[in-house]
């Protein structure tokens, strides 16, 4: 079954525009409150959101969706999406939701949902929603249904249980951090729970006015994070996303380091204390052939899934590992998460910081990067570059001549109409070039 809804990460569009539409939202909300309620216990579903202006309209959808149904609603107001899972979990909810595009502009929202256990759905727990969406929702009766109730201590939860990841022997005194919140979910608990950890905290990105989300500020746009660590003489920087389950840090230099060079770090660091599971690290087809050599000079294998954040965890969970993410900086440690957490892998970062003593210039450059260039190319959304003959054919050629040297991976996005042009190899020129060729190629058909 072809999925119309959801993508790699859950539902996501331009708001007031199908599927982001507040008639939309409403129904997603009665068909995933149907497809959970299970028992005759009084069910409930919790709803975080980002700080997108299109945030009030679709958490009211939602609720009006979920109540419908006979399910309770809990609402959490403006938090980080692992918050979301990791109160799903410890409030014993049926279900969770994150409304929240994540990196995308203010003008984009989502849906992200998670099981009872915390994790994202499952492909079938997807297609079974999907499937309900298609016909008429079953309508509780009036004396069953749902009530809605907000809770002002959730923040406070999960600043606890981001500092409880943190190595009890340590602290942050005397280390001066910035933190870009990106004018997003996590402008009140990253710079909290920093400073009560001991930390010199210089908060930037933490003034959302509905519209300026991710706006020149976060991981997906670091040089204000990088000038402001220069400028302040900060030790670090780290920068999160909208719904900060991402991670990109600066170093006192003001160099940024990617999702693979902190996998590198923590994996490490692990397998060292004897922590690390599974002997490997997951990450996604994506990473760079760096990684792979660094962790093979240690021992380790680089498990490789399709781009998203999900198939790393699903990978984990088969393999038993317990670190795995996106060189773009989604981390997962999965002994203190069900997926990606900003905040939780900085204060990992923190912790080797502050143990090993040493500037971040040299503890976070892990190995040297392969020359890695990524290209996206928009098209229209109709249409299939990628089956064009002329796009396929530049394909094979740059794949023959790459052959042994390095790699390519051409991709379609799930959440954008982009074809993602990416290589890497020993020959920089060499690579822009076939990069170059293979983006003129999809230009021409898209």
């Amino acid at each position: 079954m072809t999925r119309k809804f959801f993508g790699t990460d859950g539902i996501r569009g331009t708001t007031n525009f199908e599927p982001m539409t507040a008639e939309t939202a409403l129904r997603v909300g009665q068909a995933a409150g149907a497809h959970f309620l299970r028992g005759d216990h009084r069910h409930r579903v919790v709803i975080g959101k980002d700080t997108r202006l299109s945030g009030y309209m679709m958490e009211s959808a939602m609720v009006a969706g979920f109540t419908s149904v006979g399910m309770d609603v809990v609402l959490l107001g403006p938090m980080p999406t692992p918050a979301v899972a990791m109160l799903t979990r410890s409030m014993r909810a049926d279900l969770g939701v994150m409304i929240s595009a994540s990196h995308n502009p203010f003008a984009d929202n989502g849906i992200k949902l998670f099981g009872p256990d915390g994790y994202k759905l499952s492909d079938e727990d997807e297609r079974a929603i999907e499937r309900r969406l298609e016909k008429e929702p079953k309508l509780a009766k009036s004396e069953m249904i749902g009530r809605a109730r907000r809770i002002d201590d959730a923040r406070g939860r999960y600043v606890q249980f981001a500092k409880d990841t943190f190595p009890e022997h340590l602290r942050l005194d005397g280390l001066k951090v910035v933190v870009d919140c990106a004018n997003g979910a996590a402008y009140h608990v990253a710079p909290e729970a920093l400073w009560e950890l001991g930390a010199e905290v210089i908060p930037i990105g933490v003034s959302p006015d509905g519209t300026n989300i991710n706006d020149g500020c976060g991981s997906t746009h670091p040089q204000l994070l990088q000038e402001t660590v220069v400028a302040s003489g900060a030790d670090i920087g780290l920068a999160l996303d909208g719904d900060a389950d991402r991670l990109l840090v600066a170093d006192e230099k003001g160099h940024l380091v990617d999702g693979d060079q902190l996998m590198a770090l923590i994996a490490l660091g692990l397998q060292a204390r004897g922590e690390l599971r599974g002997d490997a690290v997951v990450a996604t087809v994506m990473s760079n052939l760096g990684l792979e050599r660094k962790l093979g000079d240690a021992g380790l294998k680089l498990l490789r899934t399709q781009v998203g954040d999900r198939y790393v965890l699903e990978a984990m969970r088969k393999s038993g590992c317990n670190v795995g993410g996106e060189q773009s900086g989604h981390i997962i440690l999965a002994d203190h998460a069900t997926t990606g957490d900003g905040l939780v892998a900085g204060l990992q970062v923190l912790a080797s910081l502050v143990e090993a003593n040493a500037p971040a210039s040299e503890l976070l450059r892990q190995f040297e990067p392969l020359p890695q260039l990524l290209k996206n190319v928009r098209f229209n959304g109709g249409s299939e570059p990628l089956e064009a003959d002329s796009v396929r054919k530049r394909i094979a050629a740059a794949e023959t001549e790459l052959e042994g040297r390095g790699r390519l991976l051409i991709r379609k996005s799930g959440t954008e109409p982009l074809i993602r042009v990416m290589a890497e190899g020993d020959d920089p020129a060499m690579v822009e070039r076939l990069v170059d060729d293979i983006c003129e190629a999809v230009a021409a058909s898209a």
